[in-house]
């Protein structure tokens, strides 16, 4: 089994991807996502990525009105595609996941920021982070 940072950044990923693919499409694009790894995930980590992903996208609706409710001036629509994948983990993370300490959740969305997000986005996604503690 990979690590819990790995299988973050994973979940991240197929987040991204949902963004633009239909909901009935993502159980092909996840399957060609992990395909075309570079270092293969074994088959036990990349069910626990899936069931993972499909526990954020269960709860969408009320963490993207969370992260409207805690971003200030910034609507669903403006907020970078990264950014928005990044804080709906870490939203699910801190709501939902009490195996997660808030603090392990905020600081590694702000590095899976700083390490995809455009230069302010580590800033942004503690920011409205911060606010769920």
């Amino acid at each position: 089994m990979i690590g819990r940072s790995a299988v973050r950044e994973h979940v991240f990923v197929l987040l991204f991807e949902s963004i633009f693919n239909k909901p009935e499409d993502m159980a092909e694009v996840t399957g060609t996502y992990f395909e075309g790894l570079d270092e293969p995930v074994d088959a036990e980590s990349s069910a626990y990525i899936e069931e993972r992903f499909h526990a954020v996208e269960e709860k969408l609706p009320e963490i993207d009105r969370l992260i409207e409710e805690n971003s200030t001036g910034w609507k669903i629509g403006r907020i970078g595609k990264v950014e928005l994948s990044i804080l709906r983990l870490a939203i699910y993370e801190l709501r939902y996941d009490d195996d997660i300490p808030e603090k392990v959740a905020i600081n590694e969305a702000v590095e899976l920021a700083k390490k995809y997000g455009q230069d302010q986005a580590g800033a942004f996604v503690n920011g409205v982070l911060a606010k769920f503690t």
